[in-house]
């Protein structure tokens, strides 16, 4: 997703023909910048827009001035920029081409995470009832190449997770620790002058905050021997080793490989911790706690047996798992399981949420282990991504250095202000399980 610099595109059908709208360079984005060309649907999906954003707290601007909507001028606005465009990728794939459209600069907003929010509150409404059967005509299926085989799965991370360890290190905290936060209740207010004034100011206390409570859900202390799946960029493996314990992580992520052992080997842990790179379904051994941190949402349905197993397998009698998990209500799993949309496309090829009860059902039949108990802070995660998006823009020069480009730009925005309205709306949780085995 880098690219040189990319030509710019001044045949915008609006009142203000100088607004210079990117267009995406064939070779990085290949067939984004001409929108499908489908006009019924695109009738079809103009006529329900209209109708939904009308009653809503936003308001929608078009071109020639007309505005929809029930906002005021404190609610979010969308401007749309080119709405032919943006109703015929609507029209051909409502789930991905809202997001495309905003990557090339078809429809646009000050306040993305607010606009998105309105919309994620009412997600089940914003289609008549009567028409959501019809979805299973239109909506995509998942390409049959980004099931999490043992070849799959590492093909899929390495999408995501090997863009550039030094993207990361940009717009995270000093740990480069990319899951939620645990907050507390002070740091956790975005109004608080501190987070105003500095979006990372607490983030590394709040990140090293769930790292300790996970370890502590799993009883990791002196000499515990630890599986984590999952490594990330090393930071829980550092604290972990730091208790004493022997530490075993797992990655499918080169990148991350090696900058977590710098990170391990500069912490002066290195003879405490190894780092494999390795599928938790190849990992041997007996250990005293298993942890992973937000990595069960890439492992894919058909896998979570395979997944609570290989924990299973692998956990010694009376032995703890400190598993943190991003989740969504059961229905809107059942509904989004077969369906291809715009984050598995861009972000994350191959994952799927789960819900709670997906997680105790998978427990329940395929393992011993069951959950002692849980502890749920939504709202610490899009506090969390408010300031990783934060950070991200105001440090986007430097991510430009590294060769990314504008439509990368407004992709990581997007995903990052519709990642917090999923958490803000309530559409979204994540919680930390404590899930013990039997003696």
């Amino acid at each position: 997703m880098r690219s040189s610099p990319q030509d710019i595109d001044q045949r915008v059908a609006s009142p203000t023909p100088s607004l210079l709208i990117p267009r995406p360079e064939q070779g990085e984005w290949p067939g984004l910048a001409d929108p499908p060309d489908s006009p019924l649907r695109a009738k079809v999906a103009e006529v329900l827009f209209r109708s939904a954003v009308r009653s809503l707290p936003l308001r929608v601007e078009f071109p020639d001035g007309t505005v929809l909507g029930a906002g005021d001028v404190t609610d979010p606005l969308m401007r749309l920029v080119r709405p032919r465009a943006f109703f015929h990728r609507l029209g051909a794939d409502a789930k991905i081409g809202f997001g495309e459209a905003y990557l090339v600069g078809d429809w646009t907003s000050k306040r993305p995470a607010d606009l998105l929010t309105v919309f994620a509150q009412r997600l089940t409404r914003l289609i008549p009832r009567r028409l959501q059967h019809l979805r299973r005509f239109v909506e995509r299926a998942h390409p049959i190449e980004e099931r999490n085989t043992l070849r799959g799965a590492r093909q899929n991370i390495h999408r995501h997770y090997d863009l550039s360890n030094e993207l990361f290190e940009i717009f995270l905290d000093e740990t480069t620790t990319y899951s939620s936060a645990l907050f507390d209740d002070s740091a956790a207010d975005p109004t608080a002058p501190s987070a105003a004034a500095d979006p990372m100011s607490g983030l590394r206390a709040a990140q090293l905050r769930k790292i300790d409570a996970i370890l502590d859900r799993a009883g990791v202390g002196p000499d515990t021997t630890l599986l984590e799946i999952g490594t990330g960029w090393g930071a829980l493996a550092v604290r972990a080793a730091q208790r004493g314990a022997e530490v075993t992580s797992l990655t499918l992520s080169a990148e991350q490989q090696r900058a977590a052992q710098t990170r391990i080997a500069g912490a002066g842990v290195a003879d405490r911790v190894r780092v494999l790179l390795q599928d938790y379904r190849e990992a041997d051994g007996g250990f005293d706690a298993v942890v992973s941190v937000e990595m069960i949402e890439a492992v894919g349905e058909r896998y979570w047996p395979d997944y609570f197993r290989a924990v299973d397998r692998l956990l010694r009698p009376g032995g703890r798992f400190g598993l943190q998990s991003i989740l969504m209500p059961h229905d809107r799993m059942l509904a989004a399981r077969n369906s291809y949309g715009w984050v598995h496309k861009y972000v994350f090829p191959g994952g799927l949420i789960p819900s709670m009860q997906a997680i105790e059902e998978n427990l329940r039949s395929h393992t011993s282990l069951r959950i002692r108990e849980a502890l749920f802070f939504g709202a610490d995660y899009a506090e969390t991504l408010h300031r990783w998006r934060e950070r991200f823009l105001a440090r986007w020069s430097e991510v430009a250095e590294l060769g990314f480009d504008p439509t990368f730009r407004r992709m990581w925005e997007f995903y990052l202000a519709y990642s917090e309205a999923g958490f803000r709306s309530g559409h979204l949780d994540v919680a930390q399980f404590t899930i013990v085995k039997p003696e």
